[in-house]
């Protein structure tokens, strides 16, 4: 049902973690640890740097566990960019470009990141879809994100459809791409690195693991034991949930995980699978008297029309998570029936900081009035 965003200076109790171990999210950070009582920086049971273009940030339940997982988990993400990243002239995908529709074995790990693309693709008939690299470039993506600048002059982006992923062939690890296509694995990638490297770590440690990347959040093995716990949405095919759960802000500015929010947010937990928001406030740039944003709308070339502001959803795994909310960024309006239907709990803010929420994500603090309405 849709209500109001809840305004920043109304955020009362409920928006403080009880215990230091949990996560905040905002568009650059879809969910992240809430530390907004520890407010002295990351705890020895958590640790923060940058990687692929963004935040990482691991939460672990036994601190003895931390350097061991913050080594997989480095490890981890250094294979993914050395293989997915569209930016770096030495990756494996870049190498891609120069089959000219010949079949190419691939590596292991880019033959699952590019299923993992092909499978979000199809579970989004198409929203999702691996093959926009060269339109993502026409619009001004064509580099690491830190390294575009914000204002520039008018681009020339005209409505094109993309080749589609149906023209991309994977068996094993051969795969076949049309002359000319650019795979962007940009809208699935982060997501499942931080399912595999949640698994891992778990199955290696043994401990309770959260995997932030950006805000696209994954969680393996138990959860924190907390006194108190928010409702917490449930999640398809979750069962047997235990008590506690690892404590999320899902807010709409973005802002460091120990600071108070600074503009309409969530707070829940989360047991099992993951959690992932999808954004067209954050990573945008000024081209002319164009405002534009990363996420593209297979079918034009172009970003998506800005209908929601965030879209957070719940699901199984933070690829299929992050999946949803993709594609419920490019469906608009439409997407809340469609996340309705799936059974996807989530979460939409609207261009004016309305807020609606579809399969039992919980219902927010009572609405007094829209953070537009204040201004």
């Amino acid at each position: 049902m849709p209500h109001t965003a809840t305004a920043p200076d109304q955020a009362a109790a409920p928006d403080q973690a009880t215990t230091p171990d949990q996560a905040t999210a905002t568009p650059e950070q879809a969910a992240g640890p809430d530390r907004t009582k520890d407010s002295s920086g990351p705890a020895d049971d958590s640790a923060r740097w940058r990687a692929l273009g963004t935040l990482v940030h691991l939460l672990v339940t036994d601190p003895r566990c931390l350097a061991e997982a913050q080594r997989l988990l480095a490890a981890d993400l250094a294979e993914v960019d050395a293989a997915c990243s569209r930016f770096r002239a030495d990756s494996e995908i870049r190498t891609l470009r120069n089959a000219r529709g010949r079949p190419v074995r691939v590596s292991p790990l880019l033959a699952e990141a590019i299923a993992v693309a092909l499978r979000a693709a199809r579970l989004t008939d198409g929203d999702v879809d691996p093959t926009v690299g060269a339109a993502m470039s026409a619009v001004g993506y064509d580099r690491d994100f830190g390294r575009i600048p914000r204002i520039g002059p008018p681009l020339a982006v005209t409505t094109r459809t993309v080749p589609g992923w149906r023209e991309v062939h994977l068996e094993g690890r051969s795969l076949t791409l049309p002359a000319g296509v650019e795979l962007d694995l940009g809208a699935t990638a982060k997501a499942w690195a931080a399912d595999r490297s949640a698994a891992r770590i778990f199955s290696r440690l043994g401990c309770g693991v959260l995997v932030s990347l950006g805000g696209d959040i994954a969680v393996a093995g138990p959860v924190p034991k907390t006194p108190e716990t928010p409702e917490t949405p449930k999640i398809p095919k979750t069962s047997e949930v235990p008590e506690g759960g690892w404590r999320v802000r899902v807010q709409d500015v973005t802002g460091a995980p120990e600071d108070p929010p600074g503009g309409p947010y969530a707070l829940i937990a989360i047991r099992a699978g993951g959690l992932a928001t999808s954004s067209t406030a954050a990573r945008r740039w000024q081209r002319g008297g164009d405002v534009l944003h990363h996420i593209l709308d297979p079918r034009t070339g172009r970003p998506a029309e800005p209908v929601w502001r965030t879209v957070s959803v719940a699901a199984d795994s933070c690829a299929d998570a992050n999946a949803a909310s993709t594609a419920a960024i490019i469906r608009g309006r439409d997407a809340l029936g469609w996340l309705a239907k799936l059974g996807l709990p989530a979460r939409l803010v609207d261009a004016t900081g309305v807020v609606f929420t579809v399969a039992g994500w919980p219902d927010e603090p009572v609405p007094v009035q829209s953070e537009i309405a204040q201004k």
